[in-house]
């Protein structure tokens, strides 16, 4: 198995190298506590790590693993998830043929002097408005990494700001197919 080249992007002016693993799993209790195990005991880091219900199908969920492809190679993180027992199938995702997205909610307060410029740096984003009062907006971005990234540093501008992300989710692009182990 050749595997595929990690993504080198740029985190906080640190190079960082990851794979994207998309891996099936029977929807039991206690699964996503033996993944993690398994990461851990094994000194594996995860940069992010996103779970739901596969497609229509309640009896499985589709866990989404961004691995740091420096803390082990990647035939080794696939070989220990493939012997898990509640592990259905395992895909490995090329970055540069991944669509990869992730959700960033954020509240920001907000005052006549600022409200104005928070609006600018939401519209610039891309960002909605979900919620807002007379001393506060709660706003939502479904981007790429950098797209959250970016929107999340801008914010630094702004005092007192609660921000929450989600994992990535990837899907291979159009045409192109995900390694399967």
């Amino acid at each position: 198995m050749t595997a595929p080249e990690p993504f080198l992007g740029v985190l906080d002016r640190t190079p960082v190298r990851h794979h994207i693993l998309s891996v099936l799993v029977e929807n039991k209790a206690g699964v996503l506590a033996r993944i993690a195990g398994l990461f851990a005991r094994r000194g594996f880091n995860i940069y992010s790590l996103a779970v739901a219900p596969a497609e229509s199908n309640a009896r499985f969920s589709r866990v989404t693993i961004v691995v740091d492809a420096e803390s082990a190679p990647l035939e080794q993180i696939v070989g220990q998830l493939d012997k898990l027992v509640n592990v259905v199938a395992i895909s490995d995702i090329s970055p540069k043929d991944a669509l990869e997205r992730e959700l960033l909610l954020a509240t920001i307060k907000t005052d006549v002097d600022n409200r104005t410029s928070l609006l600018d740096t939401i519209a610039a984003a891309g960002a909605a408005i979900v919620d807002v009062d007379a001393k506060s907006v709660t706003v939502m971005l479904a981007a790429t990494p950098k797209g959250c990234d970016d929107l999340e540093k801008a914010l630094e501008d702004f005092s007192e700001v609660e921000l929450h992300r989600t994992g990535r989710v990837a899907l291979p692009r159009l045409g192109k197919t995900a390694n399967i182990h």
